[in-house]
């Protein structure tokens, strides 16, 4: 069992940033495709980007490209997403999955772990 823990929500104005992490256990972030969704009340959960494994290249959908950023830090287990030009539309539980697969991809069914989420709200 693979545990990913979410830190760094919270209530911000619109036009602000956040940094989101996810801490994963030994050798995931590097090993694993690392992945971030969202999920807004009465909403599908949906593909915010990800970053893909060994590799690491990064790939997001076009609601957050040019606002969001995957990062990822070996040393420390530990992937980020920073988000900025925040927008009351990108409130949402903000949650982080692991899958093993080569290439991108953007569907949920791919990642086989997942954190707790973390609540993003933007006021506006």
């Amino acid at each position: 069992q693979v545990r990913l823990v979410e830190s760094g929500g919270g209530l911000v104005q619109a036009g602000g940033s956040l940094r989101l992490s996810c801490v994963a256990p030994g050798r995931i972030v590097s090993g694993y495709a690392m992945g971030w969704f969202r999920q807004a009340p009465g909403k599908e959960r949906e593909f915010v980007g990800a970053v893909t494994r060994t590799v690491g290249v990064t790939y997001y959908a076009d609601s957050v490209k040019g606002r969001f950023t995957i990062s990822r830090d070996n040393a420390k287990n530990t992937v980020y997403l920073q988000m900025n030009s925040l927008k009351a539309e990108d409130t949402a539980v903000y949650y982080c999955a692991c899958g093993y697969f080569s290439g991108s991809s953007s569907s949920p069914q791919d990642y086989s772990y997942w954190g707790q989420g973390t609540q993003v709200t933007v006021s506006s």
